[in-house]
């Protein structure tokens, strides 16, 4: 256990897209969320070394300073003398030089920007609103404080978006030099402004034709691809989030927040009333092996570089090899062994899912 999210929902708009755990930003629920953090994590944390903590939302820069600085307070409950990632989400519009200098105080070493494309039609089908110039002012503003470690958020499959738009986006994005990438194809879910409207997706042949184009474009400008939605440069992939693609144990604070303690998954509630009278959990699944296994198939395999076969069988003293029937998916080549590793064919990882189904 040496992961901490914490999930901070509020926003000052709400993006046509989102379906994470968010509401309008209300200084009335504010700080009784905050009290009820703190208290949720003195609750919960049983005093594990932390060495990654990640803040996201919502829109965890929308607070005020003096609420920004409350919250990181909170991170000081935590035993992080070897903490080596420390990452918080930021909107483009809120920073400014007060803000990154009391990030930088609390060891805050690494930025997630969601720009998600520069690109007018785009950005209003989304609700938000910045240009290039900006983000650039921003991100070397960044840059002077000492940020060395930013993720850009990239969407893309926008309803009538051309591969010569996502091209300019990526050609964009790649000016600002980010240290990793993030790239999303835009799902359609149902408690969304877009799903409510009933909008359909773009055609399944464009969006991967896309996704390949995305591959191909950064990997030219030496961007790994270790996750089959995210790029780093070398030694620049998340270690919190490659936590999770472990199926390793973590904790989740706040409202809406996920964990996996022990072997019991959990999620928290997403009433902003009940969270605040100190009613946290929604519901909890112990799990049995088998569930747990099938967890570390699917979450496993959507690292390039795939499942370790010896981490695997100290595990779960069993071998995956034995526990599924991989070998129609290697005779197909849609499976490959690799240094000690089980991997999905890098050629087929746009229709892992497909995969996964046949394993599972």
């Amino acid at each position: 256990m040496d992961a901490v999210y914490i999930h901070i929902p509020f926003c000052k708009k709400i993006c046509t897209y989102c379906d994470f755990c968010k509401i309008y930003l209300n200084d009335k629920f504010v700080l009784p969320y905050l009290n009820s953090l703190a208290n949720e994590i003195k609750d919960k944390y049983q005093g594990e070394e932390i060495k990654t903590i990640y803040i996201g939302g919502g829109t965890p820069s929308s607070l005020s300073i003096k609420d920004i600085k409350y919250l990181l307070d909170l991170t000081k409950i935590f035993n992080i003398n070897n903490l080596v990632e420390f990452t918080f989400e930021c909107n483009l519009n809120d920073i400014n030089e007060e803000l990154l200098d009391l990030l930088r105080s609390y060891n805050v070493n690494r930025l997630s920007i969601g720009i998600e494309s520069f690109n007018e039609k785009k950005l209003s089908f989304m609700n938000r609103y910045h240009t290039f110039d900006e983000a650039k002012e921003k991100i070397n503003l960044c840059r002077k404080y000492g940020f060395d470690n930013i993720n850009i958020d990239l969407i893309y499959g926008i309803p009538k978006e051309t591969i010569g738009v996502l091209k300019k986006d990526l050609k964009q994005v790649l000016e600002l030099k980010p240290e990793h990438i993030s790239t999303y194809s835009l799902i359609i879910e149902d408690n969304t402004v877009i799903g409510i409207s009933k909008m359909a997706p773009i055609d399944e042949e464009l969006d991967e034709e896309m996704y390949n184009q995305i591959c191909k474009i950064l990997k030219k400008k030496d961007y790994i691809h270790y996750e089959v939605s995210n790029f780093a440069k070398k030694g620049y992939a998340s270690k919190h989030n490659i936590n999770y693609w472990l199926n390793n144990n973590y904790y989740g604070f706040g409202l809406g927040a996920h964990g996996y303690i022990g072997n019991i998954r959990y999620e928290n509630t997403k009433s902003i009333t009940k969270y605040i009278n100190g009613d946290y959990v929604l519901d909890q699944t112990l799990l049995s092996k088998e569930e747990d296994m099938n967890n570390m198939i699917m979450l496993g395999f959507r690292l390039l570089n795939g499942i370790n076969l010896k981490y695997f069988y100290e595990r779960y003293n069993v071998n995956l090899q034995e526990q599924y029937d991989i070998q129609k998916l290697l005779d197909e080549k849609k499976l490959l062994y690799k240094d000690g590793y089980l991997m999905i064919n890098p050629k087929y990882i746009y229709v892992m899912n497909e995969i996964l189904i046949q394993l599972i």
